[in-house]
């Protein structure tokens, strides 16, 4: 054994300043229901809103004009010869292929069109197909004259559902 001290371990030398401990991550903060809430309606409404103007856009395209159909009777001084019918005396301009003529709520003409298929009905009296092809959508209501006798009025609705229905004599 010896007298000597055993020696120190040597030490570091103690800093002037303790050390900084890194503060912990602070927790994150969590959306309120209603905050959250908020959100997904916006995305939803986003979604939605985004898939109607797609199908809007993209769809079949409504057909811009119609045809106008119904039906014109002669009820007086008709005579059917060769399974057609026509009007005779005052009545000679009403036949099948008279003229129909359309006009819109302005009182412009927006097409024309002819009878067809006269039939008799009874003793003096015939029935006409009415066909007016490509007939505008979009007028608030239509007039029709056959030959030069008068115009019916229409609203749209009854035009485009094929319920014209006249009747002379």
């Amino acid at each position: 054994m010896t007298d000597s001290t055993p020696d120190e371990p040597n030490t570091p030398p103690q800093p002037a300043e303790p050390p900084t401990i890194p503060a912990p991550d602070e927790p994150k903060k969590r959306l309120s229901p209603l905050a959250a809430g908020t959100i997904g309606l916006v995305i939803g409404a986003g979604i939605v809103g985004g898939a109607w103007v797609i199908t809007a856009t993209n769809g079949p395209d409504e057909p811009a004009a119609f045809t106008l159909t119904g039906k014109f009777s002669l009820t007086e001084d008709a005579v059917a010869l060769d399974k057609t019918c026509h009007g005779t005396g005052g009545y000679d301009d009403i036949g099948t292929g008279t003229s129909v003529t359309v006009y819109g709520a302005k009182g412009d003409v927006v097409a024309t069109g002819q009878l067809e298929g006269g039939k008799e009905t009874g003793f003096g009296s015939c029935d006409f197909t009415v066909t007016v092809p490509d007939v505008p959508k979009g007028e608030k209501f239509y007039k029709v004259e056959v030959s030069h006798r008068g115009t019916l009025q229409l609203t749209a609705e009854e035009a485009e559902n094929g319920e014209f229905a006249g009747s002379l004599g």
